[in-house]
């Protein structure tokens, strides 16, 4: 019974593109790069392998003055050739680098979709982050898309150090998108209303009104479970794939990526503050956090 259950689910859950819209190669210096995708001097593309045994492409996007490090969960029907316009705006809009990755089975990723997949997935991208670049969990923001939603919230229920998480029309587990039910059944998959009451940093919700594959409800479910709780986005018409498109979307993950920046500050002033409470005696009329 499992396995079929587990079998329906990756039926419903996963739609990679057929064919991929893009390749791995590697240039004349032997570098790791992207054919049949447009260039980019700052960005690394990496072979990582996972738990599972399968090699999954990952992206980094640098920008030399990042203030954070967003590691980006897409959506279904997407890799990682059709999103990179959309990280380039990103990384220019929001001053951040950007990991993204292609799921077992998607792209030039080898294995098959599943979602314990998606878990070893991100588990490798993840470490690849921390070994290749250091990135530490506090300057760390997990985005979910979707399907993402369901790696991102396995990742961001085991870090209690992470800076923020964002939900980007995430759904609440498989079977809910399809019924509306009151309990999770074992067989259900990226039970994320479960993992969501575990989660302990900011988490901001962006959801389109008028999406017609994974209810609003969803996105509002997923905001009153969350702990720390972040102005969400409620885009007024916006549907289940074209809320970038909308000029609310940048300018609230702007706002929200300024704010968390200035909570981080504030948290390391504190931290230093408390480490020497000398100089913050002598020094206090001079500790005003946002002032530069």
């Amino acid at each position: 019974m499992g396995n079929v259950t587990s079998g329906v689910a990756a039926k419903f859950a996963f739609f990679p593109p057929d064919p991929p819209t893009y390749d791995v190669s590697k240039d004349e210096g032997g570098k790791l790069v992207f054919s049949g995708v447009s260039g980019d001097k700052n960005m690394d593309v990496h072979l990582v392998e996972t738990k599972g045994g399968n090699k999954v492409v990952a992206s980094f996007w640098k920008h030399p003055f990042a203030r954070f490090t967003i590691l980006y969960s897409h959506g279904n029907a997407a890799d990682l050739g059709q999103m990179h316009e959309l990280f380039i705006e990103l990384r220019a809009h929001l001053r951040v680098n950007i990991m993204s990755y292609d799921y077992s089975g998607y792209g030039a990723s080898s294995g098959k979709p599943s979602e314990f997949n998606t878990y070893h997935d991100i588990e490798a991208v993840y470490n690849c982050l921390k070994s290749e670049y250091g990135v530490k969990q506090e300057d760390l923001i997990l985005y979910g898309q979707s399907v993402g939603s369901g790696p991102t919230l396995h990742m961001a229920s085991q870090l209690k150090r992470l800076r923020a998480v964002v939900l980007h029309s995430a759904i609440l587990s498989g079977i809910r998108v399809l019924y509306n039910i009151k309990v999770t059944f074992w067989f259900d998959i990226f039970k994320n209303i479960d993992k969501i009451r575990h989660v302990t940093c900011p988490v901001l919700v962006i959801h389109g009104t008028e999406d017609d594959i994974v209810d609003l409800s969803h996105g509002k479910r997923l905001w009153e479970l969350a702990k720390e709780k972040y102005d969400p986005l409620w885009v007024k018409g916006g549907g289940h794939c074209n809320l970038e498109t909308y000029p609310e979307y940048i300018k609230h993950l702007r706002k929200f990526i300024n704010a968390m920046e200035k909570l981080s500050l504030s948290n390391q002033t504190k931290k230093e503050l408390t480490s020497t409470p000398s100089i913050e005696l002598k020094h206090n009329k001079c500790l005003r956090f946002g002032k530069k």
